[in-house]
């Protein structure tokens, strides 16, 4: 008998908390609850991601004449693409962010390789570097590198000494500096990105070529990276796209050597003069706007265009590793050099740096001026006290929002709920914008609104929840798919709408996914420097700022104070979050 042929009497029993309703009716309301649901989800993502975009068009396109009245012109644009140094600007972007991808995914992908398909000791180390990398915020680990690199620092000092050369053996503040650190920046996100594509490689072809006579290195290369090509060329997309739009270390490295980028621009244009030039920084916004989304056409293209490459079936597998044989302790070695690179090399010269009254390189002479002053001066200090409340209000603020939005909006939009598939173009749009992009755009909206929110820590993080919602709704979508309908079918034939299964049923389910993604978000809003350098004001500043600030002050030693306790306090939190998650069943960074 079918469900239209029981009588309304018997429908009305099931669940009966709604005995006057049908089956077909609760149904029919559960789709126009999340009818409503979409249209305010919409709404929402509406007023974060389009008012910025559209003043900052508006900005670009537009000139107030006198009288109030506002003219159309393209003259900016004619003017900055005229500029004499736009062109080499364009030049180091480039450059720089395809040596800084080479570089990562050269790194990056060696280790994932290492510790995924090999047996090569000390596995663990990796793992551990790529998680304490995600605690340190870009300024610090720029700036431990440049204490290294610099003319004073260890590495150029020892060089002179042993050789007796009179010239540096680096220069840091250069193209080739900025590509050195942004490289190893970005490397631990290759090694997650890239290790989790390999360890679930299938490995039949491997081991068909293998038993046909073929090498441990005619392998890897003629099978492997090329099954692999279609993830690697994304991920170096991925790569190239980010290190065009960053800002830390074109602004640390960069400047001081008189190399621009794009970026670099932009902020020069919003400090130059008083008042910021917005309508000039608008216009060059926009043009690294229509770059990046060129950019993430064809990375998009890339990841759809992956399943033709596809090696993982449903017939089950483990991935087999190559022994190395006499090459496993070399192996082993490189892991270990890595780990020492990424993480112990950047913490000693800050450790150092944090004990003197002004930064020298380490010699037996500078013992007797090691001391805790600077520390005690950051404990004590209430400025970093606010600091510290504002950058964790922010952080916890924006994600929160990110997550509570990005879960509604993953479950409409795998549930196929009406506007679906326009929630998540909505939802990830903000891909395209640049951190210093959305800077200027969103500084546009609030100085056009009669709202006293600018200069606030709540512009910020406004901010964020636009330039992370992508990262939390890829988050929430990959553990929606995972979340069968027929729980939430059954709670619906029980009586419950459909968003007190979402609340009641989805949620619990999707907790590994939200947690996880709630701390990466976090962890982020805590490092990230683009943001915040523009739209924070006097009482609003970030750690991030405020160590940016540090070291443009010469105050070396008091910034690797402040940077070490704070990186010790996010450790902390994120140790927390770990343990919390492991006890409660959430898993995060892959246990549960």
């Amino acid at each position: 008998m079918s469900s239209t042929d029981l009588p309304a009497s018997s429908e009305s029993n099931i669940g009966s908390p709604q005995s006057g309703q049908t089956l077909w009716q609760r149904l029919a309301a559960g789709r126009n609850e999340k009818f409503f649901l979409s249209i305010l989800i919409a709404l929402v993502l509406g007023v974060l991601v389009l008012p910025p975009l559209l003043f900052l068009v508006t900005g670009a396109v537009t000139i107030d004449l006198p009288g109030g009245v506002r003219e159309f012109t393209l003259q900016r644009f004619v003017t900055i693409v005229n500029q004499k140094g736009f062109l080499a600007s364009v030049g180091n972007s480039f450059g720089f962010a395809i040596g800084s991808a080479v570089l990562a995914l050269s790194l990056g992908g060696l280790i994932a390789w290492l510790v995924e398909r090999t047996n090569t000791p000390l596995k663990p180390l990796a793992y551990f570097t790529t998680i304490l990398s995600l605690g340190t915020p870009y300024v610090l680990y720029t700036s431990a590198w440049l204490l290294l690199l610099q003319r004073s620092g260890p590495i150029n000092t020892y060089y002179k000494q042993w050789t007796g050369d009179t010239e540096i053996l680096i220069n840091v503040y250069g193209l080739s500096g900025m590509i050195l650190i942004e490289g190893l920046l970005w490397s631990p996100l290759v090694f997650l990105l890239l290790g989790a594509t390999l360890r679930n490689f299938n490995p039949e072809l491997e081991e068909a070529a293998k038993m046909s006579g073929a090498g441990t290195w005619s392998i890897l290369r003629r099978i492997t990276l090329r099954l692999s090509l279609p993830s690697i060329l994304a991920l170096a997309m991925l790569v190239f796209i980010r290190s065009l739009e960053s800002f830390e270390v074109p602004a640390l490295v960069g400047l001081p050597g008189r190399v621009h980028v794009l970026t670099t621009d932009i902020y020069d244009l919003m400090h130059r003069t008083m008042p910021p030039d917005l309508g000039s920084a608008s216009s060059l916004s926009v043009l690294l706007l229509i770059l990046v989304s060129v950019l993430l056409y064809y990375y998009g293209k890339l990841t759809r265009n992956a399943e033709k490459f596809a090696t993982i079936t449903g017939k089950s597998f483990r991935p087999n590793l190559f022994d190395l044989g006499p090459w496993r302790n070399l192996a082993g070695f490189i892991v270990a050099f890595y780990f020492f690179l990424i993480i112990i090399l950047p913490m000693l010269v800050l450790i150092w740096a944090s004990l003197l009254p002004f930064y020298q390189t380490f010699r037996l002479a500078a013992l007797p001026l090691v001391s805790t002053v600077n520390y005690k001066r950051v404990l004590s200090a209430t400025r970093y006290i606010s600091l510290l409340g504002n950058t964790f209000i922010i952080a916890v603020v924006t994600a929160s929002a990110v997550m509570l939005i990005a879960s509604l909006t993953a479950w409409l939009t795998v549930r196929k709920a009406p506007m679906a598939k326009w929630l998540d173009q909505m939802a990830t749009m903000p891909l395209v914008f640049p951190g210093i992009v959305l800077g200027v755009g969103v500084m546009q909206f609030f100085l056009n609104l009669p709202v006293g929110i600018y200069g606030t820590i709540w512009i910020i993080a406004w901010a964020f929840t636009i330039n992370y919602m992508p990262y939390g709704v890829r988050y929430s979508f990959a553990g929606m798919l995972q979340v069968h309908r027929e729980l939430e079918e059954a709670a619906a034939i029980s009586g419950a709408e459909p968003v007190t299964g979402f609340r009641r049923i989805v949620l619990p389910l999707l907790a590994p996914s939200l947690i996880a993604g709630w701390l990466f978000i976090f962890l982020l809003s805590t490092r990230v420097l683009s943001l915040p350098v523009l739209l924070s004001g006097p009482s609003s500043q970030t750690m991030a700022v405020a160590m940016f600030d540090l070291w443009g002050n010469g105050q070396g030693p008091e910034l690797a104070a402040l940077g070490l306790l704070w990186s010790l306090f996010m450790t902390m939190i994120a140790l927390a979050f770990y343990l919390f998650a492991k006890r409660s069943g959430a898993g995060i960074y892959g246990q549960g």
